[in-house]
């Protein structure tokens, strides 16, 4: 169970920032360009690399290049994952022991 702890830490960290939670949105409409994204929002390049990066490491988005354009795909899974697990953690049983009750 600590791993889906770990697994759903990640994938919350990467949402809380409103802005890549804004992105996550546009992206649920389908693929984006880079260019595309960054025109929504008053960032640099380097910022917008930054939060996709984070977005990606999180398994949240992936990427595909064509040229010099990158585009962004939703990866569902992850974000069904996501729900599974907070169900696990959220569900009526406790399955958290603490090192205490362990060793009773």
């Amino acid at each position: 169970m600590e791993q889906v702890y770990i697994d759903t830490a990640k994938v919350m960290k990467a949402l809380s920032d409103p802005k890549r939670l804004r992105i996550v949105d546009m992206l649920s409409q389908g693929e984006l360009c880079a260019n595309n994204i960054q025109s929504s929002f008053a960032v640099s390049q380097p910022t917008l690399s930054h939060d996709m990066r984070v977005l990606k490491e999180a398994g949240i988005t992936s990427e595909r290049r064509d040229g010099k354009n990158i585009f962004y795909t939703l990866n569902a899974d992850a974000l069904d994952g996501l729900l599974k697990s907070l169900e696990k953690v959220f569900s009526t049983e406790c399955t958290f022991t603490t090192e205490k009750a362990e060793n009773s």
